[in-house]
């Protein structure tokens, strides 16, 4: 009698619980629309399913990655019925790997995707649209990414080193050895590079690998352990013959093999050249990074005798163009490392109008000694968390024009509502399209003092 009293005290109240969909389960489905994100959006029996791969108006059998109460995650393994806007994907690993979602989109509509995220962030927390939109800034829509983080990882019960990107959806490794959107100088060190690795003596001590191109190639090697002479031979060998620079990380900091070898990166217009080190930030893009710092500037219009401020710098990136036509530039950052390696940057290239400082800028800026003589413009390139300490504030520096540079279109609508309280009008705004074949969304907006 107990053990029966026990078990009606424990039932759920109202009702009983639908039973959850199990991962793995193949549904057909009929795709309303798509999301923000890019994925299919249907509607089953109260339940609202995501389904990357899908395009509004097909029919599709999906595959369930996973479940939360009304929420349904899938990936399409199977089109019946297809949109006319849908297009081959031109990467073997589409829907595997989980670096570009919507490859099977045009190019013309994953920007007009972009766009229309960007608006309706702006319009639903914001509730403004830009007095001008701009075009999207974009350029080629492969063979683009610079710096790529292949994944590396020794399976101890098969004995064998897994060598890709992530998989969509999951911690897998999809193996990997030719993706489209690498640079073509990195490609051939893409493909040769899990061979070269499986010939290491202690797989089990790989971490992962960076593979960037800038001014030179670079290899870098995460490692857990000290690598074995033989091990640094095959190495030295494998950037050898690509004629790329080997870079170490083990305890510490990435070190250069050859620290005499210097990496880093140009801005053509500016005649500028950026040093960089593994592990820095860095934008992926460098067609789109040039276009992006010469629309920032043109939208700023910074004036010879202006005092400008540059928020979240990183490598002056922006600052240093910046410095070529202002007065002075005091470019913020809240990496210590990266405040110093600015510094020089800024030296290097014979710039000595330029003042860099070390702040939190998750909090407010009361105390900062650099913010007391104000500034006629500011610019600002936050991290997906956005900026909204450092927005507060932005009126009290006397700033009569921002440029805000944003990878997160929910942050920068949040931001823009505090910066319409002080007074700023959104005069302009775009995408910025950093990221061909993905769903990922930067933008640039304008806000000028009323």
């Amino acid at each position: 009698m107990a053990k029966h009293e026990r078990g009606l005290r424990f039932q759920p109240a109202g009702g009983t619980r639908a039973p959850q969909v199990p991962v793995g389960k193949k549904q057909r489905l009929s795709i309303q629309r798509l999301a923000n994100d890019g994925r299919g959006i249907a509607f089953v029996e109260g339940r609202t399913w995501f389904v990357s791969g899908a395009l509004a108006g097909e029919e599709v059998e999906a595959r369930v990655l996973g479940a939360h109460g009304k929420v349904v995650e899938a990936r399409t393994e199977r089109v019946f019925s297809a949109s006319e806007l849908r297009r081959p994907a031109a990467c073997a690993h589409a829907g595997r790997c989980g670096g570009c979602s919507v490859q099977h989109l045009p190019h013309a509509e994953q920007l007009a995707l972009k766009q229309r995220m960007l608006a309706e962030q702006l319009s639903k927390i914001a509730g403004v649209e830009p007095e001008v939109w701009a075009a999207p800034l974009s350029g080629p829509e492969f063979g683009y990414r610079r710096r790529a983080r292949v994944a590396v990882r020794w399976d101890a019960k098969g004995k064998h080193l897994a060598v890709g990107f992530r998989a969509a959806g999951s911690q897998d490794i999809v193996a990997i050895d030719d993706c489209p959107v690498l640079v073509q100088a990195l490609q051939p060190i893409m493909s040769r590079l899990p061979a070269m690795l499986r010939r290491l003596s202690k797989p089990q001590a790989l971490g992962h690998v960076e593979l960037f191109s800038g001014s030179a190639l670079a290899v870098l090697l995460r490692h857990m352990a000290p690598l074995s002479e033989s091990d640094l031979g095959i190495l030295k060998d494998f950037c050898d013959f690509h004629q790329a620079q080997l870079w170490l990380h083990g305890e510490g900091e990435p070190q250069p093999f050859d620290p005499s070898q210097a990496l880093g990166y140009r801005l053509e217009s500016w005649d500028l050249q950026l040093a960089y080190r593994p592990g820095d930030f860095v934008q992926v893009n460098a067609g789109v990074n040039e276009a992006m710092v010469a629309q920032a500037l043109e939208w700023l219009a910074p004036q010879a005798h202006e005092r400008v401020l540059d928020l979240f710098c990183g490598l002056g990136n922006f600052a240093l163009p910046l410095a070529r036509q202002v007065r002075e530039v005091v470019a913020v950052e809240g990496v210590a490392t990266m405040v110093a390696r600015a510094a020089e940057n800024a030296l290097s290239n014979n710039l000595h109008n330029t003042r860099f400082f070390q702040a939190d800028l998750s909090q407010p800026l009361s105390a900062a000694e650099w913010a007391d003589e104000g500034f006629s413009a500011v610019l600002l390139d936050p991290p997906r968390d956005g900026a909204f300490e450092v927005v507060r504030q932005l009126a009290s520096l006397g700033a009569k024009r921002l440029v805000y540079v944003s990878c997160n279109p929910a942050t920068l609508a949040r931001d823009t509502v505090e910066l319409i309280k002080q007074g700023y009008r959104l005069k302009r705004a775009g995408i910025l399209d950093m990221f061909p074949q993905t769903a990922h969304v930067e933008a640039m907006a304008l806000f000028e003092a009323s």
